[in-house]
């Protein structure tokens, strides 16, 4: 009688792919406890490193992010112009007079 592979049997494919799968669920559940990823996150495709990909927590792309740079430089534009005056430098020096404390160039002339 030959040999005969039982035909309810899953596949060497399918065998393996439920290995593949289950190895690839315990290296995420590892991580999770190993760098405290919350679990949302990690099911969102975070890991150490990394951001995930969507949600309040994803990396933003780098034209959103000059997007949201000029909202925010508006924003405090209105918010200078609400309190009253335009918004101005507080360390910086008054008057036009320039202090140097350096030789000047007319100094340094007759040296070489």
């Amino acid at each position: 009688m030959p040999s005969v592979k039982n035909p309810n049997g899953p596949s060497k494919n399918r065998l393996a792919a439920r290995a593949a799968k289950a190895r690839k669920t315990s290296q995420k559940r590892s991580a999770e406890l190993k760098y405290q990823i919350p679990k949302l996150d990690a099911l969102r495709g975070a890991r150490p490193g990394l951001l995930p990909n969507c949600g309040p927590k994803a990396k933003i792309s780098s034209k959103k992010a000059r997007k949201l740079q000029k909202k925010l430089g508006y924003a405090l534009q209105r918010k200078a112009a609400a309190e009253g005056g335009d918004a101005t430098m507080a360390d910086a020096t008054k008057g036009g007079e320039e202090v140097r404390e350096g030789p000047d160039e007319t100094e340094m002339e007759g040296i070489l």
